[in-house]
């Protein structure tokens, strides 16, 4: 499953920097989750590192999003591979 962040967030900012796909923006209230961008940090880490900094525990998998982590990996593959296409162009 991709993550998901709840309406708790305090807007501080910290989880933002840590995602290595940037799939975490500043939405209209709370800061969002692209969900076509979330692998869980799947290709990266061993833990989703937003969820690893966030000081009030406000993200949480996506029920939405079912997703096992054999579809996560693709994913990671197929974002990276579209990032190693574009910094080459």
């Amino acid at each position: 499953m991709a993550l998901r962040i709840a309406d708790e967030c305090i807007n501080c900012d910290v989880c933002e920097m840590e995602c290595p796909n940037k799939a975490i923006y500043q939405g209209e209230e709370i800061y969002e989750i692209n969900s076509s961008l979330c692998t869980e940090c799947i290709g990266h880490f061993d833990t989703p590192q937003c969820m690893e900094v966030c000081p009030v525990d406000c993200i949480e998998q996506d029920p939405d999003r079912d997703e096992d982590k054999d579809s996560l990996y693709r994913k990671y593959l197929t974002i990276t591979s579209e990032n190693s296409l574009s910094s080459t162009a």
